[in-house]
């Protein structure tokens, strides 16, 4: 990295993810050589060293101690108005890059005009794919039917939009939503979509962003040859922090509901969430009341606990997560699978 006027600006929100982001940083200086970059980080009071860290083994990024958790997106708006550089990429600091993902993201988009927002293939710590990297725009149809295995059996299924994943692997293709943990954008064209939604403080943004990025004529791409490895929100693994994001993505999700498609739209969905839940407490019950193995009792109750929490919040239970206070014990994310 040079004095020259940086092409592109790399913008990194952290919050306790020192060594993910030590190896993030290090994989980019490992893989950019011939070209002039600026690394911005936004720590969002986490406070766990992540600045004397760059400030001793990565000198010329700049890194800016927010005093409180901004969230995914005011934390990434931040980070870019401190920018220069005319193209952005919003990258998580549990990402690696492989190769010169972020050179033939940047090839790509210095030669597509319509381009809008452009993501890179991500692979999990595994090198498996990670079919959250690219999807639909959501609905209700697609967020009420939502569940792990039947994304398992259906997932090269145009209905999720994951078919780029197998049926053009290496190549490009029009997409409709590509993963915020690696999004690249025009800075002229995030500045005319508007950057993130700050009302949304963790999930959704992403979507939101590729969203508006399509209204305003853009097209969003997945670039097949650019590949990062992404490994995934630590930070949110517990069991009561799970619970939280689950009443939290679908509170995010509803808000953009209620921006880009109307109040009416949003009540829809709060309602079907309310539908699904009861199902899905329901069949808990139904299976609790027929195994009594001690293990399966355990992950049922879970589960339970999880599924009794967003019901709460669809019925307004869970008057919180209207106004959230920022949480300091769960990451901003921009994962937006729900």
């Amino acid at each position: 990295m040079s004095t020259a006027q940086p092409h592109l600006a790399i913008i990194i929100v952290n919050w306790n993810s020192a060594e993910f982001l030590r190896a993030c940083v290090s994989s980019i200086y490992a893989h950019i050589k011939n070209l002039d970059f600026e690394i911005i980080v936004v720590d969002n009071a986490s406070y766990d060293g992540s600045g004397p860290m760059l400030a001793r083994d990565f000198p010329k990024a700049v890194f800016i101690q927010s005093d409180q958790n901004l969230g995914f997106a005011r934390a990434n708006n931040l980070g870019f108005t401190r920018s220069k550089a005319p193209f952005i990429v919003f990258l998580n600091p549990d990402t690696e890059l492989l190769g010169p993902a972020l050179y033939e993201m940047l090839k790509f988009i210095e030669t597509t005009p319509l381009a809008g927002v452009v993501g890179a293939r991500l692979l999990n710590s595994d090198h498996s794919v990670q079919t959250s990297c690219v999807q639909r725009f959501p609905t209700i149809i697609n967020r009420v039917i939502d569940a792990d295995i039947l994304r398992r059996l259906t997932s090269k299924s145009r209905f999720w939009g994951t078919q780029p994943l197998f049926e053009n692997a290496g190549k490009t293709d029009v997409v409709e939503v590509v993963s915020g943990a690696c999004q690249m954008v025009r800075r002229d064209v995030f500045e005319k979509i508007g950057m993130f939604e700050e009302s949304f403080f963790m999930y959704a943004e992403d979507a939101d962003l590729c969203f508006k990025a399509n209204k305003a004529g853009f097209k969003n791409y997945f670039v097949g040859e650019a590949v990062i490895v992404h490994h995934g929100a630590q930070s949110s693994t517990a069991s009561s922090e799970g619970n939280f994001a689950a009443v939290v993505m679908r509170e995010s999700l509803c808000r953009m509901f209620a921006l880009r498609h109307g109040r009416l739209y949003a009540a829809s969905y709060r309602a079907s969430v309310a539908l699904v839940a009861l199902f899905r407490l329901g069949l808990l019950w139904a299976v609790m009341c027929i195994t009594f193995r001690r293990f399966r009792t355990r992950a049922i109750a879970g589960a339970a606990k999880k599924w009794m929490k967003v019901l709460r919040w669809s019925i307004g239970l869970e008057p919180w997560v209207s106004c959230p206070a920022r949480p300091r014990n769960l990451q901003p994310t921009s994962d937006s699978a729900i």
